[in-house]
Formats: C-alpha cells, structure tokens, sequence
C-alpha cells in the first residue's frame, strides 16, 4: 500500500479503511468534483477498482448508494458499490474507466456517443415509478432559482435589483417552478451532462453513469435539457435539435411521457433549461467566492447564450431575456 500524507487525515482514514478490504494496493487520485466528495483510482493484483471519500457532514453518501441501485436495477452502466462505510464517508466501486464524454468527444464522434446517452437516458427515464426518488418539488426548485440572485447578481455582479427588477424576477421564477411542476414525472439525474457520462462501448448498459447521487423524480425534459445544452460544451444549433428530436422519437416510442408535439416538447426544454441555467450561474458564482474553485466562472457566458436562444424561441421567457440584459448593461 501507498502510504498517504499525514497532512490529509480523511486519505489515512480511507487507505486504512481500503486495508481491510484489499491485501495490496496504491492509490491515486482518479478525479474531484465541485463538492466536497473525492475520488482515488485503487490499484491491485485484481485491477482497478473507485474509492469516494464523501466527508461529513458536508457529504452523505446513502443516496449514491440507492441511485447507483436503481440505475444498475434498470440495467444501467453504474458503478457497483463493493463495500461501504457509510458512517465515515468511505465507498469502493467499480470502475468504469478513465476518460468522460468531455476528454474524448469530437465532431466525428458526437453523433454515436450522444446516441448512446440518448438511448440510455430514454431506459432510465422508462424505468420511472413514483415513490423511489425524493419528489422535484416546489422548495427544492426554489432553493436553486434563489442561487441566481444571491450568489450570481449579488456577488459575482455586485448588483441589487431594483423594485421593477425584484418583480420580473419573482414573475420569472414562478413561471419557472410552476411550468416545472406542470411537466410529467420521470427520473431526473440532475447532471446528467458529458462530464457524467463514460464512453463504454460493448460494456453492460453501454454509456457509464456518473455523479448521479442528487437523482430526484421529477420533470421529464430536465435531464435531455442537461445532455445537449451542457456546462463546458456547446453544439451547432441545428445539431442540438437534431438530438432533441432524436430524444423525442424515442422516448414516445418507449412509453415515456413526453408530450404529443415535438415543439411543445422543445418549449419545455426551453423553459426548464432556463431554470437550470440560472442554478447553474448561481453554483458557479459560489464555487469561487465560497468554495475557491474559480475556474467554472469562465463559463458562465455559455449559460446566458442558452437562455438568449430559447427566448427567442419561447415567448414566455422573454422577460427573463430582458432582465439579463438590464443586469449585464446591454440591450435587450
């Protein structure tokens, strides 16, 4: 075995923890993510195995454990739990390799790699019952709309609203949480992006499924939303559509429930997209100011362009268009 720093207690913990289980192996880290959890690829005479560090009380890892159950019960390329001390924050998992979508997609690739996460987002939103994720609800998309203004406008901005401005946005973010709440109830990943998704061609449940542990039941255009308008990685337009529709067809043929008109569907995305968009701004605005982590806030303009398009697209959101542009001092 490595032996760990005695500057990071938590990697002793893990590494004599990992000692228990293993005869002989080293450790290095495999990648972190912008919470408090880590990850150590765990070298050994059987292979490679996952070790995730999830600290308490900032991390519980249970709703891993459960989602990475539901995912794998849906025949779903996840990580299997080998063992876990979910006291401590200590999981081994498989390991499903060392690249993402995001190290390894090109223009030539992106059509069969996107169709794989297509086909196996359509098989985990398929596998939908009610009862086994928490609820999406209202609070829980108030709590991520209330990042945008405390976190993006107030301190990334340095911007207060003002009272015209206080009223558009609570307009907005009603329109947002009931026009989510309206939409059919499936499955929700809540992340599910290229960062989360592993190239995994002829493995069990093709595509790798990652950071998946915030699962929630709730709005149906959410999670191909995430897949196609992404963090770190934009798409020709015409592109992007052309995988919606792909979605789409799919997903009606396979009983999901979107709805009837493939426009409405993109409306929904549209609409739901600019929720997701506004949390995003506001956690990347907090992973600098709090959390030190300042290289998400270069993509923030990618998050503005999003919500640009879909407004002019879907009237409804075209309020939200017009705040912005009040807030970044341009025109409309």
């Amino acid at each position: 075995m490595s032996t760990p720093s005695v500057s990071d207690p938590r990697l002793a913990a893990l590494a004599a923890w990992l000692a228990g289980l293993l005869a002989d192996f080293t450790l290095e880290p495999a990648s972190a993510d912008a919470s408090f959890r880590r990850y150590f690829r765990v070298t050994h005479a059987g292979g490679t195995l996952i070790a995730m560090d999830a600290p308490a009380p900032q991390e519980d890892c249970r709703p891993f454990v459960h989602v990475a159950g539901v995912l794998r019960a849906a025949s779903l390329n996840a990580p299997a739990v080998l063992a876990a001390d979910v006291e401590r924050g200590f999981l081994l998992l498989s390991d499903l390799g060392r690249q993402t979508y995001l190290d390894v997609l090109t223009d030539a690739n992106a059509d069969a790699l996107m169709g794989d996460a297509i086909a196996a987002l359509v098989r985990w939103q398929a596998a939908s019952r009610p009862g086994v994720l928490p609820p999406y609800d209202a609070a829980l998309l108030g709590r991520e709309l209330d990042l945008f203004p405390d976190w993006y406008v107030g301190r990334h901005l340095g911007r207060r609203f003002t009272p015209a401005q206080a009223a558009t946005w609570q307009a907005v973010r009603s329109l947002l949480i009931e026009h989510a709440l309206a939409q059919p109830r499936v499955y929700v990943h809540r992340d599910y992006m290229p960062r989360n998704l592993m190239p995994a061609a002829g493995a069990p449940g093709g595509v790798g499924i990652l950071d998946f542990q915030d699962a929630v039941y709730g709005p149906v255009s959410y999670d191909p939303t995430s897949l196609l308008r992404d963090a770190f990685l934009s798409w020709p337009p015409e592109r992007e559509r052309r995988w919606l529709a792909d979605y789409w067809r799919q997903a009606r043929a396979a009983g999901v429930p979107v709805p009837a008109s493939f426009e409405a569907f993109e409306a929904d995305c549209d609409v739901m997209g600019a929720q997701r968009h506004l949390k995003v701004l506001g956690i990347f605005a907090r992973l600098n100011y709090r959390d030190g982590k300042p290289r998400y806030l270069a993509e923030t303009p990618r998050f503005l362009a999003y919500i640009e398009a879909a407004a002019g697209r879907t009237p409804a959101l075209a309020p939200l268009a017009d705040l912005l542009a009040q807030l970044h001092g341009r025109a409309a």
